[in-house]
């Protein structure tokens, strides 16, 4: 959990009108008090450095966008030389790929280098694998190979090491590009950080660590150094440390957090990059703000050409990685329209037991894989008076997925910490507790005496019997044909979804699942499956379907409930 900072108003980096802004191409910068000497200073040095990858080796003040010149006063001018206090320690910024995140991140390092005034400091810039902290090194190395002026500061790069050694005899220095895949990251207590493509370190088991002793290292009142985050967004649904993050970065931007981080985040308003909105090539400048220099409208028009042609996974990768679109529901041609009306349909804060009250019959869908899969129970239940539908779901997975579907595990601890998931701490553990769940629904007489709970045919034995055993009648177990023969279902859900008479407990777990799939015409129906084979899960959404068919047969509630229901009434 987060702690908010209080900051003097003048250092309030809030932009709460940032939509605005950026639909008008404006700045997104906060107006701040900046230390105008030491940030001109910075900016000079900056400016004043060679790029070595480009022809004719143009100085950075040459080919760089107003935007980067902002962003190295800021970081700069917000430290205050004189009384030795920095009053933003953290910048964080999510652009597009072609905007020249690594290579401003290089640049800023060697900068900050140069002015450094504290003996023994590390200038660390941490690319997201070992061939690109290599080409982070090569392009440090390069701006001082490049730039007569500086070359005298630094020793001969040591390419085994990529170190540079500041040759400041009375105080040294030394700037050192790591990879995240491979060096460890420790001993953070005088160095300024630059992490290159948080999403990718994010992914490491060592990064929340790494963060903690980052900020811990940041905290000392007379401390000059600074964490810089360069990243795009996710190459899919945000998640552990890299979550936290951009969720911090999105709460100081928008006033509700108050922190000393500058954020800097080139997106679109949600509303405006879903349903693919984002491929409106008109919005394209505001979240690419090098359009023109090192990005090329003809080369994104052909990479959203390519992804169109070869399909879901690439076309997210392009909408992620081109236009920091997130991951989520919104992403491809071929996902289930309801994804469309998802977001809009939620009834915050609904729980089983407050869904079990509102309703006078509840039917339960469960669909489960392999032992790599998840176990999905969604309980649809029919609103007394209005007969509008809710929804609520659970599911259960083994720490066998977690292992073999390394690039969800952090999603899937997630949400076990949001209370949505379970990882089984035994192998009955998921069986136990669902059959427990179904069992409250039927010791509270909402499951209708027929049909009341839906199962996918295959593979469900030792739930039915566990079922049976626990005094669930098997007139009530009915399994659900899939396939084609769940069209129904599948259109019913959007159909309802869309009008508004099917809402849904606001679960992340749910949302993850919605995004996850997509549609595929089989004939005159259309099925759902997942849009990324193995890692894209969506048993809990098939779970609501295998529901909404039972909640389709129009159940009647028990007698028990209706009688329950008449004397409640009687007696108010």
């Amino acid at each position: 959990m987060i702690t908010p900072v209080a900051l003097p108003l003048s250092w309030s980096t809030a932009v709460p009108d940032w939509k605005d802004r950026i639909s008008t191409r404006g700045s997104l910068f906060p107006e701040l008090p900046l230390h105008d000497a030491y940030a001109e200073k910075a900016l000079t040095i900056f400016k004043g450095l060679r790029c070595p990858d480009l022809d004719g080796f143009p100085e950075y003040g040459a080919v760089c966008d107003d935007w980067v010149f902002d962003l190295v006063r800021v970081i700069f001018g917000s430290y205050d030389p004189e009384v030795k206090k920095r009053y933003l320690r953290e910048f964080f910024v999510m652009i597009p790929k072609k905007n020249g995140k690594t290579a401003i991140a290089a640049a800023i390092i060697v900068t900050a280098c140069i002015l450094n005034m504290s003996p023994e400091a590390q200038f660390i810039l941490i690319a997201p694998s070992i061939e690109l902290a290599r080409g982070a090194f090569d392009h440090a190395a390069g701006i001082i190979k490049r730039t007569p002026r500086i070359r005298p500061l630094f020793a001969p790069p040591q390419e085994s090491t990529r170190t540079i050694k500041n040759l400041n005899a009375k105080i040294p220095s030394k700037i050192m590009i790591k990879a995240a895949d491979a060096d460890i990251v420790t001993g953070l207590k005088n160095a300024t950080v630059l992490i290159d493509e948080t999403h990718v370190f994010a992914n490491r088991p060592s990064a929340k660590g790494v963060f903690t002793e980052i900020r811990g290292a940041l905290s000392h009142p007379k401390n000059r150094h600074f964490l810089l985050q360069i990243t795009t967004q996710s190459k899919i649904a945000p998640h552990g440390v890299f979550k936290s993050e951009i969720q911090t970065a999105r709460a100081v931007r928008d006033g509700t957090l108050a922190r000393p981080m500058l954020p800097l985040l080139y997106e679109l308003p949600e509303e405006i990059a879903r349903k693919d909105g984002w491929k409106d090539e008109a919005l394209w400048p505001l979240v690419n703000p090098h359009m023109g220099r090192s990005v090329d409208m003809d080369y994104l028009r052909d990479e959203l050409r390519k992804a169109e042609e070869e399909g879901t996974e690439s076309l997210a990768l392009v909408a992620s990685q081109h236009f920091n679109v997130q991951v989520g529901s919104g992403t491809h041609d071929d996902r289930w329209i309801g994804a469309d009306y998802w977001a809009e349909a939620t009834v915050k804060g609904l729980t089983l037991e407050e869904l079990i009250a509102r309703c006078e019959v509840c039917v339960a869908g469960i669909d489960g894989g392999g032992m790599d899969d998840l176990l999905g129970l969604t309980v649809v239940g029919r609103e007394r008076k209005t007969r509008a539908w809710l929804s609520w779901s659970r599911a259960w997975v083994h720490r066998i997925a977690l292992e073999r579907r390394k690039s969800i595990a952090p999603i899937l601890e997630d949400l076990e910490k949001a209370g949505e998931l379970v990882i089984c701490k035994h192998p009955t553990q998921d069986v136990d507790d669902l059959v427990s769940l179904v069992g409250s629904l039927h010791r509270a007489g909402v499951l209708p005496k027929k049909a009341g709970v839906g199962l996918d045919p295959e593979g469900v034995a030792a739930i039915v019997d566990a079922l049976e055993l626990d005094g669930i009648p098997t007139e009530m177990l009915v399994p659900v044909s899939q396939g084609y023969r769940l069209n129904g279902a599948i259109k019913g859900a959007e159909r309802k979804l869309f009008d508004g008479s099917l809402r849904h407990a606001d679960q992340a777990l749910m949302t993850w699942c919605v995004g996850n799939a997509k549609t595929e015409t089989r004939g005159n129906a259309v099925i759902v499956t997942k849009a990324v084979s193995g890692s894209g899960k969506i048993d809990p959404l098939m779970a609501l379907f295998n529901a909404v068919w039972l909640m389709s047969l129009n159940p009647a509630a028990t007698a028990r409930m209706d009688d329950y229901f008449a004397a409640l009434e009687a007696s108010t």
